[in-house]
């Protein structure tokens, strides 16, 4: 059986362990020695070099104990966002929460914590299994950026699953959308706002207008945007000359993603040329979109192996990016998997100890259906 004891005192202990975007250094040396400890292979790659962080991804591989099963991989991310050091967790009336002055960290050491134990499992059990590797990512949040500069050589496995989704175990994200980043710098023209107005460009003024002429939030059933940050201006009493803003634009569709990247740089560039602004814009792809069919093989074992623990089994599609979506860029076939973490990114974070016991029996019984 899943140790419940074990995993929450290792899952509070982690947590505990500060790993803030970038710097990832410390939990994942805290990780390898984990995992050299249960006898895996254990490798740390270069991605931290392209990624900016002070370690790279950690790669394990328990080699598998019967001949002719398929390798399978098996993610969650290090990082946390902020506010995410001097975190303390408490249990009440079985949920783990925060103190109330940071985030949990359950996204995405939930993930971690349930990998863990269920490793542990499968050798005190003495359970059969192929190759079974883990990829403990770096800088995930906010950009991919771990999965994305992954040393995918080190892999063998070519279908994995990724534990980085709300929802109860049981719950398989099988689509999930492309995402675009924008940026623009608007240059106007400064000058005194009380003696001469007239001579200067109002760069707040173009973005304004702009803005308000843009599709934003909610575009449709597949599509979003946002303007994210904004910045300009630092007195009163001068016609602001620059304005930086960040925006994204997200879809299941990589057409209607263009297309709203282009409405936005479009509006952008008209008000400039009302105002007489310059403009600098860049739309970057984050990353791409994934679909895995509910006929595949790989959703097909991940629903029965919940099915068979009495989970509810279902199948959707989310409106955000995780490391999945890397994944699939590079032929791995992979899906998301709730693990029951909630408010995510908040002070009110929270998970129940029965999701992240259950998270841990989910990935054996996984396990054991790919086994068969």
């Amino acid at each position: 059986m899943i140790n419940q004891e074990r995993i929450v005192k290792e899952f509070m202990e982690m947590v505990q362990v500060a790993s803030p975007t970038k710097k990832e250094g410390q939990f994942a040396q805290l990780l390898k020695h984990k995992l050299e400890a249960m006898g895996l292979e254990v490798y740390v790659d270069n991605a931290g070099k392209e990624a900016g962080s002070d370690t790279g991804n950690v790669i394990g591989r328990l080699k598998g104990n019967k001949p002719g099963l398929p390798a399978v991989i098996f993610a969650a991310h290090m990082d946390t966002v902020s506010p995410g050091e001097g975190i303390r967790p408490v249990i009440k009336e079985g949920i783990i929460y925060s103190r109330g002055d940071t985030v949990l960290g359950s996204d995405d050491k939930a993930g971690i914590a349930a990998i863990l134990e269920a490793l542990r499992h499968l050798k005190e059990e003495g359970i059969s299994h192929g190759d079974i590797e883990v990829v403990f990512t770096i800088a995930e949040e906010g950009g991919l950026f771990g999965s994305k500069y992954l040393d995918y050589s080190l892999l063998k496995g070519k279908i994995a699953f990724v534990l980085d989704s709300g929802g109860a175990p049981g719950t398989i994200i099988n689509r999930a959308p492309a995402q675009d980043k924008l940026s623009f710098v608007i240059h106007g023209k400064a000058a005194h706002a009380g003696v001469s107005p007239q001579e200067g460009i109002s760069a707040i003024q173009a973005a304004a207008r702009a803005i308000d002429r843009m599709k934003l939030l909610r575009i449709d059933e597949e599509t979003t945007a946002n303007i994210g940050v904004i910045k300009g201006g630092s007195v009163t009493n001068i016609v602001c000359d620059r304005v930086e803003i960040e925006a994204e634009a997200r879809s299941l569709s990589v057409e209607k993603l263009e297309k709203q990247s282009r409405h936005m740089v479009e509006c952008m560039e008209e008000a400039c040329r009302e105002f007489g602004a310059r403009l600098e814009s860049n739309v970057e792809r984050a990353y791409n979109p994934f679909f895995v069919e509910e006929q595949d093989p790989l959703v097909l074992a991940a629903r029965k192996a919940a099915e068979k623990l009495g989970l509810e089994s279902r199948v959707i599609s989310t409106g955000g990016g995780s490391d999945t979506n890397n994944f699939n860029a590079r032929g791995i076939k992979a899906v998301n998997l709730g693990v029951g973490m909630s408010k995510v990114h908040t002070l009110d974070e929270f998970i129940p100890i029965k999701d992240l016991v259950d998270s841990a029996r989910y990935v054996v019984s996984i396990i054991e259906e790919l086994g068969k």
